[in-house]
């Protein structure tokens, strides 16, 4: 294969970049703007009235449901703040803190990454089932697993404490700029990676090693690396590349489904991880039984799928606006 010219491959670069930093924004920016509003309006204190009595399900008690409430509609840094509001006066297990954080790792920040996964095709009620019905199935099983067995019954202890913080709207604004230009810088650095690694052939190597992995989940070769880099670093970046590459007719419907449905359940490994780490959940809960939930699930689902016809998936699990073409269902 030819390789481009140093100029052609940097404006080929920066293109790339644009696109998928600016399908990003538009649909982050002006989510961002509604559920912030929605959240001065006390929208979040009547959603949780509808989440906290489903939190004995999981042996947590009902005021837990804020926290939830706010990680679901904000992002985890909310979720953490209130629950060490609460912490203060109400003592929880180790166990049950571990519940909390998967529930909360499995669904957070779902106005804008159910958005996303929109964009790339998949119905928003879809995603929704997936990341609130997966959350409490898993928190369910979670604690009977630790009840039955009396594991983790210690009182819990928090290794985070917030400093002051600044919740005018001007911190809020600067906060999502912030924000918003790591994204970009993660964008731009992952893209040049990417495209070096497919200039040296490095990226059929990386496919060929976890294909046979990701094949037993039902995902395609040409979703595996957007995959890997969505777990290790977030739904928000391996989104944003799976969008590109859907709308570009580079990976089938089927793919795109079995690949977001892995990072609706288990995304942001590290970074992520680390945080429920801080408040005093076990990695029994937040890795691996995680880990091992979502490769049963999506091994279960996509094989159920398998029997479905092409028809069926498209018309119940995809928007029809979808850029791809038919022949790659």
């Amino acid at each position: 294969m030819r390789r481009p010219s140093p100029k052609k491959f940097f404006q080929e670069l920066a293109s790339e970049i644009f696109l998928v930093s600016w399908t990003l924004y538009k649909v982050m920016i002006p989510t961002l703007i509604v559920v912030k509003a929605l959240e001065e309006m006390g929208a979040l204190v009547y959603l949780s009235w509808l989440l906290s009595p489903l939190m004995g399900l999981i042996g947590l008690p009902e005021s837990m449901g804020i926290v939830w409430t706010a990680t679901i509609m904000t992002n985890l840094y909310a979720g953490m703040l209130i629950f060490f509001d609460l912490a203060q006066s109400e003592t929880l297990s180790v166990a049950q803190v571990t519940v909390l954080c998967t529930i909360m790792l499995i669904a957070h920040g779902l106005p804008i990454e159910a958005r996303i996964a929109q964009r790339a095709g998949i119905k928003i009620a879809i995603t929704l089932l997936v990341r609130i019905g997966g959350a409490l199935l898993f928190g369910f099983a979670l604690h009977q697993i630790y009840s039955t067995g009396g594991f983790l019954q210690e009182a819990n202890k928090i290794a985070w404490e917030p400093g002051v913080i600044d919740t005018s709207l001007q911190a809020w604004v600067l906060t999502q700029l912030k924000s918003l230009l790591i994204i970009l810088a993660i964008i731009a650095l992952l893209l040049s990676i990417l495209k070096t690694l497919r200039l040296i052939g490095f990226d059929r190597l990386l496919e060929a090693l976890l294909s046979p992995f990701l094949r037993l989940m039902g995902i395609g070769r040409e979703a595996t690396t957007l995959t890997v880099i969505g777990m290790t670093l977030g739904l928000a970046i391996g989104g944003g590349l799976l969008i590109r590459e859907a709308e570009q007719g580079h990976i089938s419907r089927r793919d795109i489904f079995a690949s977001l449905t892995m990072l609706a359940l288990c995304h942001s490994l590290i970074e992520d991880t680390l945080l429920m780490m801080l408040l005093g959940a076990h990695v029994s809960g937040i890795i691996w039984a995680r880990l091992l939930f979502t490769l049963l699930t999506l091994a279960l689902i996509t094989r159920w799928l398998n029997r479905r016809d092409d028809e069926f998936v498209d018309k119940w699990l995809f928007n029809q606006n979808l850029k791809i073409p038919k022949t790659q269902l």
